[in-house]
């Protein structure tokens, strides 16, 4: 980045920036989560972190309450609300109207963060024009063999390797916040976020962040008939963001390269993708578990 940018950020190193982090049923997860965000480097500055819990039946509330007080030690704040109606967009919403940081990161509960992220992103979008930012995504070890071999795929395409994917993790500043209202209820809520920036506004910050993929055959199914879906929805509703999509599109030499350094893993790919053709659903948003 420009020493304009790297003079902003530590401009603002006392700037409030807020952790959003929408909940369902998440009481596997969110102490790691949250884990990490307290392993965070001192040059996160201040931080706030929003939990919107939507709709839980387990101990979601109660795992995230019980890392109040080390929150508090750092001088930092948890907040945690409880939003009955279900649906991660409603949660969203409850969470962001509350918000007042000029840097606002939108995290999955399921999702661990490296300990300079947070820094890195305060840096980046400490600026006054509008920008979109998110790590380096690092997909976690898989359990299951099947989904190992479609993660080692994944990765592989060209719009995984362009960076900037911001599957679990993005982050505007305040100036690119207003690009948009509400969350609108839709499916793929990062999409729309990501497609409000053009491909000079979006910045990967070089720390990872660790994103599991969804184990098992049919949970992969379902889950990628649901971003389908989602990628669909935004067409038909936002066709004036798509323009800024700049994806690197899969052409026959990649598959084929892909093919021939792993061809079980593109089996598997391929396998999924057939799947999800042989019937189209109208789910809403679902993490797959």
């Amino acid at each position: 980045m420009s020493n304009a940018v790297d003079q902003a950020g530590q401009g603002d190193a006392k700037a409030l920036m807020n952790v959003i982090i929408a909940a369902r049923n998440e009481e596997a997860y969110i102490g790691a989560c949250l884990e990490a965000l307290l392993g965070q480097s001192d040059a996160a500055g201040p931080v706030e972190t929003i939990l919107a819990a939507n709709a839980c039946t387990d101990r979601t509330v109660e795992v995230a309450s019980a890392y109040s007080s080390r929150f508090d030690a750092r001088g930092w704040t948890l907040t945690i609300i409880d939003v009955p109606e279900p649906g991660k967009v409603n949660a969203l919403n409850a969470a962001d109207q509350l918000a007042t940081g000029q840097a606002l990161v939108f995290l999955d509960a399921d999702v661990r963060l490296d300990p300079d992220l947070l820094a890195q992103l305060r840096k980046v979008l400490c600026v006054d024009k509008p920008l979109y930012a998110t790590g380096r995504l690092q997909v976690a070890p898989a359990r299951t063999w099947v989904t190992r071999r479609y993660a080692r795929f994944w990765v592989e395409l060209p719009f995984v390797k362009g960076g900037t994917v911001g599957a679990g993790l993005f982050a505007v500043n305040r100036a690119g916040r207003e690009r948009w209202g509400a969350f609108p209820t839709i499916i793929s809520d990062d999409t729309f976020v990501r497609l409000q920036f053009g491909p000079d506004e979006r910045v990967e910050v070089p720390a990872r962040y660790h994103w599991p993929m969804i184990e098992g055959f049919r949970n992969l199914v379902r889950v990628r008939r649901r971003q389908d879906d989602g990628v669909r929805e935004i067409h038909r509703l936002y066709p004036e963001i798509i323009e800024h999509e700049a994806k690197a599109p899969v052409s026959r030499g990649d598959l084929l390269r892909l093919l021939v350094k792993m061809p079980v893993s593109f089996a598997v790919y391929a396998l999924v993708h057939v799947a999800v053709r042989l019937k189209r659903s109208n789910a809403g948003w679902d993490r797959g578990r």
